[in-house]
């Protein structure tokens, strides 16, 4: 039996631990105690080297580059210069602020630039350097990197003759989406970014809700000191380690257990250098004061309306595919705010690459080498044909968020308590937010009521006029936008500036304090300037329709000059007696009139003011506006005192909850009073941005939203129809709009923007034409209800009215009664009998020496103290069958599904007049007697139409008021192959289709 032979230990050799035998631990005995000296030894050499140099060296080479440009605020580097890749695609890499351009060649093994260079990739980077060390650097805004980004798209198109893919990590790529938008894709293949955020409201890695967050935002630039202190570098990596505490403490401990062992950190030294000391710069106070101003308070990457170099900017415009790579374990890139992208971009076809790392993780390290940038390759030969999309990157819509896990959520409780904050503030803000959104503006006018107070105490000399809020505003936050119209944003102090430049070409040209002085322009800058310019002289604007009869309007407002834009100069023929002057399109080569004044050439500069000037010297009791409504010979002028424009600037402030960082996007012109009244008016109240509409399509109107990033949306009556009949727009997609407010909107139009926009609120106002009434229909609820008067505005009654008599009913005492609940009466304002404001009013109503002033309309008030508008009292008609009101048969028109604009009016027929309805149908449907019959059921006999004619047209005014008047003249209507008419039969019962 053969027998096993023993085999002999076999020792091996560690330089630093001794022998080892068969792998085993190292031999004990002397060897130990040498191991031991050894690695002390070691140790204190690494250590030393740390201590005298930073850190180990590697001898690793940075990848080659040539500066190829180099700017004030920026140098554009080309790696590779020297052998640059033939054909290969150019990739801008852009970094954050807070890093080094280095981010990008970190160490050869995780070196972005040297990976897309070795696939045939040519790389390029944006070199913004250290602010401490740049010229001016510490002065630099968010807007100069920008810039300083597309300037370097420009020079790499100009270079390669290709368009450019931009590539950004975190805040660079926000850069990247900002460029890309601002551009409108020029010389931009596509965007990949890398951890960027587009909401910053979603989840934070400090415990703080985006609420607070946006608070303490607005706060520090409000305080004006980011304006002037930067942080240094050492602060901004401190700031970035405490956002991963754990990991920074970890990675410490196992560098300093590992110092013995050279050979094990060299890999990763070159990494922790750039992450404990080489990796940041300083952040200049400016572009923090910006970036916290316009994406953190305001958060207008997502909502749109953001300013670069005094020119709108949205994501919505970013039309080329966008690859965004997520770290579903990012802190700082929370995946819902980088997942926003596609609710930002909604006309960008978005990608979605998900790895299982953090922020850090995504473009440095071994899993950023294997899965990143290999990813990035695939996806740069996937644009240029060259290949297919991985498995890994699908479209961004098929992704599901993940919600928060416990463990995240209790992390950050425990953070909360660790910070020293209380717990309890994040149930109380989500305690908040739940009730803002149950109860929308009703929990939010509470905290505005304080501009209200300032009405009540109001009196005929009181200083106030739309010139001294203006002033007011500007003296707050003169760096705050004010106006938008076009690609423009205008700044308060800029707007100031053209306007006293204005004022002074008014005073230059003979218009003083008391003057009434015309303004004919279409809706453009130079139209609100006008109007504010005037008020600051303390004259009244007399604002005169485009299509209205200026005759006829000139006259009744009584106007001794005017001011037009250079498109309605020749007007000028059509007047006589009244002077002439032409505002805006700029000092070019036009040829004026003799007549007519040029403002635009006069020097602002060279004009005296005179002594007896005093800006904005209007008082509450002043006219400060004349408004036209009507048409031909019902046109009629309509007052508006400062009293009245405050009280309707602060009240829509109030309702709507305005705030600075809002936008009120009027789609009337300015010349209405919704848009003068509402839209200018409650954003200078309430501190936000307003902005016009430069055509009523629907395509411009979403276009211009997301531009604009418009929150609040005024409308006149049917202003609002068009995006409601329209296709669906791809930026109607997680629109920005908060609100729609108002008046006169249709009651099946309102349902139909509800349904349409169910995360909007309906507000719809009622102002009386020259009285001190405002309702407002705070919650939405119940659709066609115009709600209750706003808090500390003047009590209103519902005084019962002789519909056939035309007056008020006078009881046995000589008083008026107050209709009780569903009875139809005439609505009363009260006001001060003293009041010198208040023209003739109604004295001895309900009480002795009680003073009101008439609406001119009726109204019901039900149950619920809710007010319903029924008519005016111009309005009624006489029938043989009794006073009929129209208001009434439209509105039962418009329950039917198939309408989509009626009218009703009165039309003689023999010795009386007999009420007729005029519709227009939706595409697609028609209309039938049984419809109306239901419509018209619950109608009083008397208030049913007697004809409803089916016509393929309504005409509208420029805000959008339907017109009856060329239908009236018509008379009787009859069918004929095109318009369908309905009579009423002798039963008053049922309609029948006329042959």
């Amino acid at each position: 039996m053969a027998t096993e032979s023993k085999r002999s230990p076999v020792t091996s050799y560690d330089p630093v631990a001794g022998p080892r035998t068969n792998g085993a631990s190292p031999v004990t005995g002397p060897w130990s105690a040498l191991r031991y000296l050894r690695q002390v030894g070691a140790t204190a050499r690494n250590v030393a080297e740390v201590v005298r140099f930073g850190g180990l060296e590697t001898g690793e080479l940075a990848s080659p580059f040539a500066v190829v440009a180099e700017q004030v605020n920026y140098r554009l580097r080309h790696y590779f210069d020297d052998d640059p890749p033939v054909g290969g695609r150019p990739v801008l890499l852009i970094p954050p602020l807070m890093l080094t351009a280095e981010v990008w060649d970190v160490s050869p093994g995780t070196s972005a630039v040297a990976k897309l260079r070795a696939e045939g990739i040519d790389p390029w980077v944006v070199d913004f350097g250290d602010p401490s060390r740049e010229p001016g650097g510490l002065a630099r805004t968010l807007t100069d990197h920008v810039l300083a980004v597309s300037d370097a798209v420009d020079r790499v198109a100009e270079a390669t003759g290709r368009d450019v893919v931009l590539a950004g990590y975190s805040q660079g790529g926000m850069f990247a989406y900002q460029v890309t938008a601002l551009r409108r894709g020029k010389h931009v293949d596509s965007v990949v970014t890398f951890g960027s955020p587009a909401d910053t409201t979603a989840p934070l890695p400090i415990p703080l809700s985006p609420e607070m967050l946006a608070r303490l935002a607005t706060g520090l630039v409000d305080s004006g000191l980011l304006r002037k202190v930067a942080l240094p570098s050492w602060a901004v990596r401190l700031g970035f380690n405490l956002l991963s505490p754990v990991k920074t403490v970890q990675g410490r401990v196992q560098f300093l257990l590992a110092l013995h062992d050279r050979d094990a950190l060299l890999p990763r030294e070159r990494q922790r250098r750039f992450l404990e000391s080489d990796g940041f710069t300083a952040y200049a106070g400016p572009a923090i004061a910006e970036l916290l101003e316009q994406f953190v308070a305001h958060n207008r990457m997502l909502e749109g309306g953001f300013v670069i170099d005094d020119r709108l900017v949205t994501l919505a415009d970013i039309e080329v595919p966008v690859l965004s790579v997520v770290g579903t374990t990012d802190a700082i890139g929370h995946p819902d705010g980088v997942r926003a992208i596609r609710r930002a971009a909604p006309r960008a076809e978005v990608y979605e690459l998900a790895l299982p790392v953090g922020h850090f993780g995504l473009v440095v390290g071994s899993r950023a080498s294997k899965d990143t940038w290999p990813a990035v390759v695939d996806w740069v030969r996937w644009r240029d044909g060259r290949g297919e999309l991985p498995s890994t990157i699908g479209p961004a819509e098929l992704v599901e968020s993940a919600a928060m896990r416990p463990g995240a959520a209790a992390a950050a409780v425990g953070q909360a308590v660790e910070f020293g904050l209380d717990a309890t503030r994040f149930a109380l803000g989500a305690a908040r937010r739940l009730a803002r959104v149950a109860t929308g503006v009703v929990s939010e006018a509470p905290t505005l009521l304080p501009k209200l107070s300032r009405l009540g105490h109001l009196d005929a000399s009181t200083r106030i006029s739309l010139g001294l809020l203006l002033d007011e505003q500007v003296g707050k936050t003169p760096q705050d936008v004010l106006f938008l119209f076009g690609d423009r944003g205008y700044r308060q102090r800029e707007v100031k500036h053209r306007v006293d430049s204005v004022v002074k070409g008014l005073i230059s040209t003979g218009v003083r304090h008391g003057d009434r002085v015309g303004v004919l322009m279409d809706t453009r800058p130079s139209a609100f300037t006008t109007v504010a310019a005037l008020s600051r002289v303390g004259a009244t604007a007399v604002l005169l329709r485009p299509d209205g009869d200026l005759r006829r309007e000139a006259r009744l407002g009584g106007i001794t000059w005017v001011v037009s834009d250079p498109e309605h100069a020749d007007a000028v023929e059509q007047l006589d007696g009244a002077r002439w002057a032409v505002l805006g399109g700029g000092a070019n080569d036009r040829e004026m009139r003799p007549d007519v004044i040029d403002m635009e050439r006069i020097d602002p500069d060279s004009v005296e003011l005179p002594g007896w000037y005093r800006p904005n010297p209007q008082r509450a009791g002043d006219v400060a506006f004349v408004l036209f409504v009507g048409e031909g010979a019902t046109t009629r002028a309509v007052r508006i005192t400062n009293r009245r424009w405050a009280m309707s600037a602060l009240g829509t402030a109030t309702a709507a909850a305005l705030r600075p960082g809002d936008t009120v996007y009027s789609v009337a012109p300015y010349y209405h009073s919704s848009a003068l009244l509402m839209s200018v008016g409650g954003a200078i109240a309430g501190g936000a941005r307003f902005a016009v509409a430069s055509a009523t399509d629907a395509d411009t109107f979403w276009a211009e939203v997301r531009r604009y990033g418009a929150t609040h949306v005024s409308y006149t009556w049917t202003s609002l129809r068009q995006i409601t009949i329209a296709e669906p727009n791809p930026n109607e997609h997680y629109h920005p709009i908060k609100m729609f407010l108002g008046s006169g909107m249709p009651s099946n139009l309102s349902r139909r923007v509800v349904q349409r926009f169910p995360t909007a609120r309906v507000l719809e106002f009622y102002a009386s034409a020259e009285g001190a009434a405002i309702l407002a229909n705070l919650t939405g609820n119940p659709i066609g209800s115009l709600g209750r008067p706003l808090p500390a505005t003047p009590e209103v009654r519902v005084a019962a009215f002789d519909q056939n008599a035309g007056g008020l009913e006078l009881g046995p005492d000589g008083l008026v009664r107050e209709c009780g609940f569903g009875e139809v009466g005439l609505l009363l304002a009260r006001v001060d009998p003293a009041d010198s404001m208040t023209g003739n009013p109604l004295r001895g109503v309900f009480e002795p020496d009680d003073a009101w002033q008439s609406t001119g309309d009726l109204f019901r008030r039900d149950e619920h103290g809710e007010m319903w508008l029924v008519d005016q009292v111009t309005s009624l008609v006489r029938t043989a069958h009794g006073m009929a009101v129209p208001a009434t048969a439209r509105r039962a028109m418009e329950a039917i599904p198939a309408v989509d604009i009626a009218v009703a009016y009165g039309v003689p027929e023999g010795d009386s007049q007999v009420l007729v309805t005029a519709v227009t149908l939706r595409p697609g449907t028609e209309l039938t007697a049984a419809e109306l019959d239901r419509a018209c059921d619950a109608l009083l006999p008397a208030h049913r139409p007697s004809y409803v004619q089916v016509v393929p047209t309504i005409p509208v005014t420029a805000w959008c008021r339907p017109l009856w008047s060329s239908l009236r003249k018509a008379g009787i209507p009859k069918p004929t192959r095109s318009r369908d008419v309905f009579r009423l039969g002798d039963d008053r019962l049922h309609y029948q289709p006329m042959a």
